[in-house]
């Protein structure tokens, strides 16, 4: 199943606790991401030098209900379905504060305060680090996407990632640093949560047209525009797929890009998030 496996490289017994935490095959650097959505939760081994997936992309369907317990199990199959043995990242749509979650908006009830990280840490017996979906999405354009500049060094400013999915996630980086769990989905607009109009679920729920979509879209972001003053937005989610669609249809005075990693940003930010476990 896996296109590429890993192998653990012989090291000095000073080092051997630091290189473990890692899979390296022929130099390349390698981590472990899991990107955890309401319909699916997906993983795949990165090659942290460039961002791309270095195994075969695994899929399987988000347990409902989603409780910890369920999505334990999940992720334990997806780690030894990749036979990963080193740390990982997981993004997570919800607020995650050093580990706990903050938020429920749009996963089960039940998560509400539990510490994910000791929790996923151990069911799998491996160091789990989890942080917010769009954070993770953000910080994968910074590194390897539109938020990039040519020297790999991520854009200046302020650039706002946004993703248009289920909900709304948004993830904040300031000259390259991220400001973690804005959740912008949830600002007031129009009297409504924004992504309870302006999400691609509420899209297809309406049964609106692109055009018609991007009305709403179009509104939402003037709202953060005028909250933020971005230089750059960053469009992810299924949408950014196909920006011919929509993009067109949308006139703000920020420049607007669709995200480059498409399907991947979550997997490639969730294991660029514990990179720093390397050293």
């Amino acid at each position: 199943m896996i296109a590429d496996r890993t192998t653990k490289s012989p090291a000095p017994s000073a080092t051997v606790d630091a290189i473990a935490r890692f899979e390296t095959v022929s130099d390349i650097r390698r981590g472990f991401g899991i990107d955890i959505g309401g319909s699916g939760m997906k993983a795949a081994i990165v090659d942290l030098d460039t961002g791309d997936l270095v195994s075969e992309r695994l899929r399987i369907d988000t347990p409902q209900p989603a409780t910890p317990e369920a999505m334990g199990k999940v992720l334990c199959e997806l780690v030894t379905g990749h036979e990963w043995t080193g740390p990982l990242g997981v993004a997570f749509p919800a607020v995650v504060r050093h580990g706990v979650v903050g938020s429920a908006a749009n996963i089960d009830k039940s998560w509400l305060d539990i510490d994910a990280d000791a929790l996923f840490t151990g069911v799998s017996g491996l160091d789990v680090h989890m942080l917010n979906d769009a954070d993770a999405a953000g910080i994968a354009e910074m590194r390897f996407g539109v938020g990039a500049l040519p020297d790999g060094s991520p854009r200046p400013g302020v650039v706002m990632m946004i993703t248009f999915g289920t909900g709304i996630g948004s993830g904040l980086f300031i000259d390259g640093v991220l400001v973690p769990n804005t959740e912008l989905g949830h600002l007031e607009l129009d009297g409504h949560d924004a992504e309870k109009k302006a999400s691609a679920k509420a899209r297809d729920r309406d049964e609106l047209s692109w055009k018609e979509w991007a009305v709403r879209a179009e509104r939402y972001l003037r709202h953060v525009e005028a909250l933020f003053s971005p230089d750059l937005f960053i469009i992810g989610g299924g949408i950014s797929k196909k920006p011919d669609k929509w993009l067109p249809h949308i006139e703000i005075d920020t420049e607007i890009l669709p995200a480059e990693m498409a399907n991947n940003s979550g997997i490639v930010g969730a294991a660029l998030a514990v990179e720093h476990l390397l050293v």
